[in-house]
């Protein structure tokens, strides 16, 4: 399957459109494949479950908080996978170190992750099936108009994604591919 068939389209172009800032990452670059650092335990030798390091910049004015998420569209569901969403970082925050997504880790301000589609509540790593083609894995920070997102730990990343309808004014996304 190639990936400009319909269904391999950014799944972020179904949303309302909103700005755009600036995301990197000093682990990978946009549209190239992750280092198997960033896979699941056990998914490939050396897979670390280890979220990569972001730095984002650019954010519009009335940005108050930000939500950053790691999403597979291609994972072999009708929803996709959610390896990571972390919500309500503070304004001032403008990156995270490689690792920032483990559980127990000191996040800025009130910020907290919800249970991702692996079920823990932290970064979830790559994992796609064994021989299937490249998984897209869309690494977004959305700045949000208002402090606190207004959902708790206990949120599904759809809600979180629903909340972020009504309160994303712009997203900065970087790609990457992972495959086993």
């Amino acid at each position: 399957m190639s990936l400009d068939r319909p269904e391999a389209q950014d799944p972020y172009q179904k949303l309302p459109k909103v700005g755009s800032f600036t995301v990197t990452s000093e682990d990978f670059a946009d549209g190239q494949p992750l280092p198997t650092t960033f896979g699941y335990e056990g998914s490939a030798e050396g897979a670390q479950n280890r979220s990569p390091q972001l730095t984002w910049g650019g954010a519009p004015d009335g940005t108050k908080s930000f939500v950053v998420t790691c999403y597979d569209p291609d994972a072999p569901t009708p929803s996709g996978f959610w390896h990571w969403v972390l919500v309500d970082l503070p304004v001032s925050t403008t990156s995270l170190a490689q690792g920032a997504g483990a559980a127990g880790v000191g996040l800025p301000g009130a910020a907290f992750h919800v249970r991702n589609d692996w079920g823990s509540k932290d970064y979830g790593g790559c994992y796609p099936p064994d021989g299937d083609r490249p998984h897209r894995y869309y690494f977004v920070v959305h700045a949000v108009d208002v402090e606190s997102l207004g959902v708790d730990d206990d949120a599904s990343p759809a809600v979180v994604s629903f909340n972020l309808v009504f309160h994303t004014l712009a997203r900065a996304q970087i790609v990457g591919t992972f495959q086993r």
